[in-house]
């Protein structure tokens, strides 16, 4: 690694190509971005790889995959020229004039609570304003956040908060963040018609039917199941899908039964064919975190993005309650 000899005499603009290729994994794509030419930036990655004694990155399929002392530095090294970026050109984000495109992580089933407040506020206050999501098919978006594939990722990421937290016992400056905007509470779902809608479920009739699970990854196992193991039970999961959407429809025509957030229910269009019931069983709260990279911390647009995001999640949950609590007549 660089010795304090090597640091002094070093040209610190290697460090933006290097930043600009870990994005980007790819050197044509790097020097478009650096409005540089690609001989340019391999000679760049050249001179950095004399002066910290490793390859950095290796030509893999049509880009590079980085060594792992590229990995460990990288982060570093992201950190320290956002810094400088946001030192150098602060910048105050103004709403109204604000000419921004932000991308968010997350499931159809919180994007349905969600994005429909946040396209109300971007109308009335930051109209040149855009919003990209991406479906969020992990329970662990980091790598996400890490790349700049995401400005944010919004989620049930228990996982994640449990490392976060053991980590910030021993780390003042954390690479990830995050903030609770909401807690949910999942549901038994099935159609009106089936033969156990309208009564209470047990134990065993629960574990008797057919289920659908919705898994973004595509296992079939998940917190219901193994909450069922800890009781040395097990259900029957026949079809697995990736969003709550398919699996609302799904269920409306089917004698599956699935387990759904109770504020989607509404969202898919087909509550009147639906009938709830409580799971016969205990499972683990639901807590739905906006996380995001530390870096991302001392931007104003972004700190605008996340004052966003938690007012149309306290909109949606404002909703989700007159719908399912309708004022008297």
């Amino acid at each position: 690694m660089i010795n304090k000899r090597n640091f002094r005499t070093m040209d610190l603009n290697l460090l933006r190509v290097f930043d600009e290729v870990m994005t980007e994994r790819n050197l044509t794509r790097a020097a478009r971005n650096l409005a540089m030419t690609q001989p340019a930036v391999s000679n760049s990655l050249k001179r950095l790889r004399e002066t910290l004694g490793d390859e950095l990155v290796r030509r893999s399929g049509y880009g590079v995959e980085p060594t792992p002392v590229a990995l460990t530095l990288w982060p570093t090294v992201r950190d320290a020229l956002q810094q400088l970026r946001d030192a150098l050109a602060p910048g105050d984000f103004a709403p109204p004039d604000a000419q921004n495109a932000f991308v968010l992580a997350m499931a159809d089933a919180t994007a349905a609570k969600i994005v429909p407040g946040m396209m109300d506020i971007l109308e009335n206050e930051a109209p040149g304003v855009n919003l990209r999501v991406l479906p969020l098919t992990t329970r662990d978006p980091r790598d996400l956040l890490e790349s700049g594939s995401a400005d944010l990722a919004i989620g049930h990421f228990p996982g994640v908060l449990a490392e976060l937290g053991a980590l910030h016992l021993q780390d003042s400056s954390p690479r990830f963040l995050y903030q609770r905007l909401y807690d949910g509470e999942y549901v038994v779902v099935m159609r009106r018609g089936h033969p156990l809608a309208g009564q209470a479920l047990t134990l065993d009739n629960y574990c008797s039917a057919r289920h659908l699970l919705v898994s973004f990854s595509g296992r079939a196992h998940g917190f219901v199941d193994e909450a069922l193991a800890g009781l040395s039970r097990q259900r029957r999961v026949v079809l697995t899908v990736n969003q709550f959407f398919t699996a609302g429809r799904v269920v409306a025509t089917t004698d599956l039964l699935t387990v759904l957030p109770r504020h989607f229910v509404e969202a898919t269009g087909r509550e009147h064919e639906l009938a709830l019931s409580e799971l016969p069983l205990s499972v683990p709260p639901v807590h739905v975190d906006a996380l995001w990279h530390r870096q991302a911390s001392h931007s104003s647009a972004h700190r605008w993005l996340r004052q966003t995001v938690e007012r149309a999640s306290a909109s949606g949950f404002r909703t989700d309650q007159a719908a399912l609590h309708p004022a008297a007549p």
